[in-house]
């Protein structure tokens, strides 16, 4: 089982994640009032996806999260797709990415003093599937069982679509994450991160403390970091911290920009900060111990690239 994460974290590197896939999207002129969300547009416009991989390579991220977080078999089928259909959807999600990076890494001049970018599969939440908000709430009551006989099937075509590691995020409990690692261990060369959306300094957005989810995902291997996103980023350093202090994993943090989303009414109200600002926060997160950090919801390259900046201040 390769861990592609490592090399990144050698002689305590910090490792850039991308920021906000749909929201930038949408930045772009894109329409995405679509319970597919983002995945609309491998439908529609899947140049313009690539388009922005591009971006955030160039802005200085180690990763690309692809389009697939919204991409499930339930709501492909609610189009009237097949489920071949939707299968060769998710691995399209994983072929931009993979243009994006190599476009980026055949330049000469992108490589001087990175590593090869890597491409990791992104799969949301069962709450995600709902597109009701219930990302944010969790309380599906769906039992460990039910949650893994959900996330099988796009799990096993995300493993085999060639992407470097899976991203599993925004995941609200306990039991997803559990589910999670229980069809991992269904495939066993695949690695993932995971982490949790929170609804405080403390706890998932459940209700659970994040210290104690932590804790039980210590004891599975092919699970290669662990941390948050999609919170809020005044509640980071504090989960971050807790994180660190149960886990022997790499912490990761990408909240959002700090704006807040409305689930219902599916708008953002706020303002976000300027791209120093936000640098300025995540300096915290890494001195909390954060390894991995970008940027979720409402981020933008700008945000990436001054986050870059501590990779070589």
């Amino acid at each position: 089982m390769l861990n592609p994460i490592e090399i990144f974290l050698a002689n305590d590197r910090l490792m850039v994640l991308d920021g906000a896939l749909a929201t930038e999207l949408e930045r772009r002129g894109a329409n995405l009032n679509d319970p597919l969300w983002s995945a609309k547009l491998l439908i529609e416009q899947p140049e313009l996806i690539r388009a922005v991989h591009a971006d955030y390579f160039l802005a200085g991220a180690d990763v690309a999260t692809t389009a697939s977080y919204q991409a499930t078999f339930e709501a492909f089928t609610r189009r009237g797709m097949s489920r071949a259909q939707a299968a060769d959807l998710m691995r399209l999600s994983v072929k931009l990415a993979q243009e994006a990076r190599d476009a980026f890494w055949a330049e000469p001049a992108n490589r001087v003093g990175r590593i090869r970018p890597l491409v990791a599969a992104s799969v949301g939440p069962y709450g995600a599937m709902l597109a009701d908000g219930s990302e944010y709430r969790g309380n599906y009551g769906l039992d460990r069982a039910a949650l893994a006989n959900f996330h099988r099937e796009r799990l096993q075509v995300l493993a085999a679509s060639g992407a470097d590691l899976l991203a599993c995020e925004t995941i609200p409990c306990l039991d997803e994450a559990l589910a999670i690692a229980d069809v991992l261990a269904e495939q066993p060369d695949t690695v993932a991160w995971i982490s949790f959306a929170c609804k405080d300094g403390e706890h998932n957005a459940q209700g659970e403390r994040l210290a104690d989810c932590v804790a039980a995902l210590e004891a599975y291997p092919q699970i290669v970091a662990i941390g948050v996103n999609c919170t809020a980023p005044e509640y980071v350093a504090s989960l971050v911290e807790q994180a660190k202090a149960h886990t022997s994993k790499p912490v990761l943090a990408y909240p959002n920009s700090g704006e807040h989303y409305d689930a219902e009414g599916k708008v953002w109200a706020g303002v976000s900060p300027q791209a120093a600002a936000y640098a300025e926060q995540a300096h915290r997160w890494q001195a909390k111990g954060a390894r991995l950090i970008g940027g979720c919801c409402r981020t933008g390259p700008d945000d990436i690239r001054a986050v870059r900046r501590l990779v070589t201040a």
